[in-house]
């Protein structure tokens, strides 16, 4: 269970640093984080952090993949954990 916690929190961390970091890039017109990683991270587990980053900073919220897509990877993430902490750790 620990080990998941861990996983989760580091994840999502590194999820919404890259979306703030992408965002301080976009803003200075250097090189950004692709939407591909940005996304893939959301899918492994980072939607939460993905999804703060987009409020806080205002990022990707006039994307329809990612207004559309982070919060549906959020549902997914939380179906998946849920399902993996109820089968295989209670």
């Amino acid at each position: 269970m620990n080990l998941i916690l861990v996983y989760l929190l580091t994840i999502n961390l590194l999820t919404f640093f890259s979306f703030i970091l992408d965002k301080k890039r976009s803003r200075k017109g250097q090189w950004r984080i692709s939407e591909k990683q940005l996304l893939f991270l959301s899918l492994i587990g980072g939607s939460l952090g993905g999804f703060v980053a987009m409020v806080l900073a205002r990022h990707k919220t006039k994307k329809l993949k990612f207004i559309v897509g982070v919060p549906l990877l959020l549902l997914v993430n939380i179906y998946v954990f849920y399902q993996v902490i109820t089968r295989y750790i209670l």
